[in-house]
């Protein structure tokens, strides 16, 4: 028997509340494959099943919480519940077997053979070979009803035509061969029960989509990339872009985020000034004075996250005025040809994140995180970005920032912004970030104090871009120039790190930021 326990879903998170269970005791579960949604302060994220097996128990109920590492299920394992068949069929076999000894009761081998004949079902037999998964995956996912036998055609000549646009420049990479992708059914019968329910909320067929995965099997990314391509009639990952969109797709939330143009759908160019969250219409009725509206679950826990915070951590703050002139310049200079050639808009945020990662080059120390043993300094740089949802906000981690370009970090910065209003962001999402960036100038703000986001020691705010009057030395003297220019705040720990380390490292961030001209590469 396998224990399902609660996992913890991001450093700061103690408990989690179980908000649905996908599935139900005696069901079959493939190896990680949804199980349940947890919700928690920081996003409702699915929870895989850590083994294969069937379902046993569930020990905790919808809606009860409980902390980290609690036993929430037990799941039969695949190859307990095999051999605890085994020695169930033992004794039988033994009985037989002395049946079979006695010379006056041994049947004619005629009617022997018959019997073992009939007791050979071909569908059980099938069922017990290993599932069609990806390369080297032990997956097994819920075999696809049948479909009628006049629709395989059509959609194994779709894939056949559509195949090789996987594997063009561009594409995800993941793409298999025309011949894996033409074999009637294999795409549709391979896929997963995530995947079939997420066509089903995009109100998809299988025989749409293009399936990029071992053998042509259709994964999430396939479908999130019909779906983008859908959206912005661009060819995305291995979808070439579709004709016409599904009249039941729905629309990519439209709810901001505080990340500088990862609100925007991926075709629209950043706006100025967004529109705040979706929120219920509040009325009263008529004679009444007050309403009480109860705490959400999410906001319960960003307001435990922040009291902890900033009751636990000594708080201290700098600031460094950038000139940003030659950003803005060269984001202007490659934002057309970007959009048209990534299907996304370009934001300041990978800039940011840019400098911040050269200048934790120079100060490793606050690429850290906070314990009572001492600084837990971290090699690998994961920038946590805060993304505003409704009635919270959340912190999913861009993984392994300093590997990326300009444009990588531009294209995961939106990827995870996107699923985190979504709320489809998975468990590694949420885990192992070591800094934070904030883009508070998205709602203009010119000068902000963040919380920083514990055991983190760390947060560096992006402020809105302005145009201002700066005094400028050239060799004739002072002059007054326009220029665009950008605070940056930090807020750290102080128990971890003082006002001079983390002025120089701010110092850093605005010299990078000041360093950019015509010529530094976007890719």
């Amino acid at each position: 028997m396998a224990k399902v326990t609660m996992p913890q879903l991001g450093e700061s998170v103690a408990e989690g509340t179980i908000g649905k269970w996908l599935k139900k005791p005696g069901d079959h579960v493939a190896k990680y494959e949804p199980l349940l949604e947890v919700i928690t302060d920081k996003v409702n994220a699915e929870v895989p099943s850590p083994v294969e097996g069937v379902l046993k128990e569930i020990l905790v109920e919808e809606g009860a919480t409980v902390p980290n590492n609690a036993e929430i299920a037990v799941i039969e394992e695949a190859g307990a519940a095999g051999q605890a068949g085994e020695a169930e069929a033992e004794p039988e076999k033994t009985a037989e077997l002395a049946k079979a000894a006695e010379p006056e009761k041994t049947a004619e081998p005629e009617k022997t053979a018959e019997p073992a004949k009939t007791a050979e079902p071909a569908e059980p037999a099938r069922a017990a070979e290993p599932a069609q998964g990806p390369a080297g995956s032990d997956e097994r996912p819920e075999r696809a009803p049948e479909e009628p036998a006049t629709s395989r055609p059509a959609a194994a000549a779709t894939a056949a035509v559509s195949a090789p646009a996987a594997t063009a420049p561009g594409g995800n990479g993941r793409g298999g061969t025309v011949a894996e992708a033409a074999q009637p059914g294999d795409a549709d019968a391979r896929m997963t029960p995530a995947v079939r329910r997420l066509l089903r909320e995009h109100g998809l067929t299988a025989a749409q989509i293009v399936g990029t995965g071992g053998g042509g099997r259709i994964t999430r990314e396939d479908v999130t990339d019909f779906v983008e391509a859908a959206r912005t009639g661009q060819a995305v990952g291995g979808q070439a872009a579709p004709s016409s969109v599904p009249a039941t797709a729905p629309t990519p939330s439209a709810a901001p985020s505080a990340l500088a143009a990862a609100a925007p759908t991926a075709a629209a160019p950043a706006a100025a000034s967004p529109a705040a969250p979706a929120a219920p219409a509040l009325t009263f009725k008529p004679g009444e004075d007050e309403q009480l509206i109860p705490w959400s679950q999410m906001r319960k826990g960003v307001a435990n996250a922040m009291v902890r915070s900033k009751t636990t951590v000594p708080h201290a703050y700098t600031s460094v005025e950038a000139d940003v002139t030659g950003l803005v310049r060269l984001r202007e200079a490659h934002k057309a040809e970007y959009q048209a050639r990534e299907g996304i808009s370009l934001s300041f945020v990978p800039f940011i994140i840019k400098a911040i990662v050269e200048a934790l080059r120079k100060h490793p120390k606050l690429n850290a995180h906070w314990t009572e043993d001492g600084l837990l300094v971290k090699r690998r740089i994961n920038v946590s970005v805060a993304v505003a949802v409704e009635d919270g906000l959340i912190t999913p981690v861009v993984h392994d920032a300093d590997q990326l370009s300009i444009a990588g970090l531009n294209r995961a910065v939106q990827d995870v912004a996107a699923r985190a209003r979504a709320n489809r962001l998975q468990l590694p999402d949420l885990q192992g970030g070591t800094i934070t960036v904030n883009n508070t100038g998205w709602f203009g703000s010119v000068a902000s104090q963040s919380i920083v986001n514990t055991p983190q020691v760390a947060i560096v705010n992006m402020e809105a871009i302005v145009k201002r009057p700066v005094v400028r030395e050239t060799p004739e003297g002072d002059v007054i120039a326009v220029r665009s220019i950008m605070n940056v705040p930090v807020a750290f720990d102080h128990r971890a790190s003082d006002g001079a380390q983390v002025g120089r490292f701010v110092a850093d961030i605005k010299a990078w930021l000041e360093s950019i001209g015509p010529d530094t590469p976007i890719y």
